[in-house]
């Protein structure tokens, strides 16, 4: 009995211990990476395209609710379109509420084509309530130096003209290793 209580209290220092170790690699594992994407879903040449929604009198509303874009937008280290190209936002977003507050279900993944995270991606699924300053999604995994990652994705609009928008985002990962 001695015995058993010996090794079950060895057992809850090991795992309390191997908690915190790796809770605290993780800390000073964070990455953080600053971009824009460029989202154009108006213009000749769109980034995003209504794919599904209601009719309404023959057209698609642009932000009615049930309206699902695909897009492939780009990401850029500054905010400027002839920025350098760090990625490619791709994916499909949603109107999806019909109150007061416009929010967009979000499932993406970046693509980083450049720099130290070239070849690597971050996926990004959640709700996004376009009307506020500063909005927060998860991110959910990822692949090559992301592998694995769990974090966040503070998205804010830099800026808007008719339909098209410049955001920033600013993405805290913790990846796997």
């Amino acid at each position: 009995m001695v015995y058993t209580k010996t090794l079950l209290y060895l057992y809850v220092v090991l795992v309390a211990f191997s908690v915190t170790s790796v809770s605290e690699a993780r800390k000073r594992n964070t990455i953080n990476i600053q971009f824009y994407m460029h989202d154009t879903p108006g213009g000749p040449n769109p980034s995003a395209v209504p794919v599904a929604g209601q009719q309404v009198n023959g057209t698609t509303p642009m932000f009615g609710f049930g309206t699902i874009y695909v897009m492939d937008n780009a990401l850029t280290a500054t905010p400027e379109v002839n920025s350098t190209l760090i990625g490619r936002a791709q994916g499909l977003y949603a109107m999806s509420s019909q109150g007061n507050e416009p929010s967009l279900l979000m499932t993406l993944t970046y693509n980083f084509v450049s720099g130290i995270y070239n070849g690597s991606s971050l996926s990004i699924l959640g709700r996004n309530p376009i009307f506020n300053e500063i909005r927060e999604m998860p991110v959910v995994g990822g692949t090559g130096v992301f592998r694995l990652a769990r974090g966040f994705a503070l998205a804010k609009t830099y800026s808007m003209f008719q339909v098209d928008a410049i955001i920033g985002y600013n993405v805290t990962v913790v990846p796997y290793y």
